[in-house]
């Protein structure tokens, strides 16, 4: 199938880049078709626009700093007359400037420069994969497996790009994958999308959790077992190997797999044949085996608590899932993408997120990394009580995101920015602390409240629902109501 793109830039150096850089795809090497891609171009936002009125584009790479119209504004226009159209941001500008406004006004991505030819055929290769989704006939297809593409794995900085690229390498052949990381940075994704994106993508994807199940269970979770194989063996039962024949087995928290089984396990890598629990016939299997772990593999090697062998066998092609806080510049990208999931999944219209909020998002250090973030964003929606996310509405991190983690400016837009949020941040702060303090004084009576601030009692509400803040919250005594607005009665 044709596929349309518009390279908008005032420089004819990077039009003609791109367009090269697009040119050489292929699929073989786990990317689209670039030679059948149509690539228009435009050197103005105003010349942009005018093409995309006049013929349909299914994505527009799209410069941020150009004359009389800039990216955003071009963003903003397209997106209001033709928001099926995906755009791609390129900017030299603070990441984190960008990817907020851009995520806003909703941008598919964005890619910093410089970049690098594979940075940009990979991002447009999610875009277009995201495109394809949309237009899948089977929507339970879509609904079940859509999320573990390409283009739901969010990450437009160098740490990500080069987890992209090794995904996009690994996929196509039938080499075994060991995904390494923290818990919560994504493993279970990059699995997927290996197997999304490889021939087997038309066969089973099974997942067995290695920490869930005693030996025993392991071992018939795994390779099965015939009727009567031990106690409460009623059935025969198929193992995952067979269930996942032609496609893949991903063995999640890897490391938890006792010795005994590590041993049974070797075989079927080295053979590709196992034999049932109870059972006597051995069978043949034929399945891409992607393992994940967050422990030191090596260590354990050392230690004598994981077989060397098996280790050597599985570590062929290894892919590491970096910590969220070694990329803080795609926390913008990936908080708009879990806000979006959110409020759909809850029916809310899409919110926003104040640069306080985004400055607490960037500088805390995430533990939990990104399932973290989905949380905490699912959390300040629900709290969130109108359309913006604020810091009121991120009391579980907001304390740990120490100002002392904030960088410093590095350009004049930085400076703004920072200057912006540490305005907002102490406003807010000033205003929430105001409301509490004064509801205290006054037993958490809102009429009271208002009156001995000189404020309208509308007002006083309102300021109360902006941060969220309920009379429990005051901790006066009598409280007898939590919602805004509701008094306490005198004693």
């Amino acid at each position: 199938m044709s596929v349309r793109i518009l390279i908008v830039d005032d420089e004819d150096i990077v039009i003609r880049s791109c367009k090269r850089i697009i040119a050489a795809a292929t699929p073989a090497s786990g990317g689209f078709d670039g030679a059948a891609c149509k690539v228009d171009a435009a050197q103005s936002g105003a010349e942009a626009l005018r093409l995309i009125e006049q013929q349909p584009y299914d994505l527009v790479v799209l410069d941020i700093m150009m004359p009389k119209m800039d990216g955003l504004e071009v963003l903003q226009q397209v997106k209001e007359r033709h928001p099926d159209i995906d755009v791609i941001m390129v900017t030299g500008l603070s990441q984190i400037t960008t990817a907020v406004k851009a995520m806003k006004l909703g941008a598919f991505d964005y890619l910093p420069k410089p970049f690098d030819p594979e940075e940009l055929q990979r991002v447009v290769q999610r875009a277009l994969e995201h495109r394809r989704l949309l237009s899948e006939s089977d929507p339970a297809e879509s609904a079940s497996n859509a999320r573990y593409h390409f283009e739901n794995i969010v990450g437009a900085g160098p740490a990500m790009q080069a987890v992209f690229r090794l995904i996009a390498k690994c996929a196509p052949t039938n080499s075994t994958v060991l995904v390494t990381g923290e818990s919560g940075t994504g493993k279970e994704m990059i699995a997927r999308a290996v197997h999304f994106n490889s021939l087997r993508k038309d066969h089973p994807f099974v997942t067995v959790d290695c920490n869930t199940l005693s030996e025993n269970l392991l071992e018939s979770e795994l390779f099965g077992h015939v009727k009567g194989a031990f106690t409460g063996a009623v059935a025969t039962k198929r193992g995952m190997f067979e269930i996942a024949n032609e496609g893949t087995l991903f063995l999640d928290e890897f490391g938890n797999i006792p010795l005994t089984t590590q041993a049974k396990l070797l075989r079927v890598i080295q053979q590709r044949e196992f034999r049932p629990v109870g059972a006597t016939a051995v069978q043949t299997t034929n399945v891409r085996l992607v393992a994940a772990t967050n422990k030191d593999l090596k260590a354990m090697v050392a230690e004598g608590h994981f077989r060397e062998d098996l280790y050597y066998r599985v570590n062929v092609f290894p892919i590491h899932a970096p910590p969220l806080r070694e990329r803080r510049e795609d926390i913008p990208a990936l908080a708009f993408h879990f806000l979006k999931r959110v409020c759909g999944e809850l029916g809310k219209p899409m919110a926003e997120i104040s640069d306080g909020a985004m400055s607490v998002l960037t500088h805390y250090d995430w533990p939990g990394n990104v399932r973290e973030l989905e949380n905490v964003m699912q959390r300040a929606v629900i709290l969130a009580s109108d359309n913006v996310i604020r810091q009121s509405n991120l009391s579980s991190i907001v304390e740990m995101a120490a100002p002392a983690g904030v960088d410093v400016p590095r350009t004049s837009e930085d400076l703004k920015l920072a200057k912006k949020i540490a305005r907002e941040k102490s406003v807010e702060d000033i205003e929430r602390q105001f409301i509490l303090e004064t509801l205290k004084r006054n037993g958490s009576n809102v009429t009271r409240s208002a009156e001995e601030t000189g404020m309208q009692r509308t007002n006083f509400q309102a300021l109360m629902k902006k941060y969220g803040i309920r009379v429990r919250d005051t901790g006066a005594d009598g409280a007898e109501s939590d919602e805004p607005g509701d008094e306490v009665a005198p004693t």
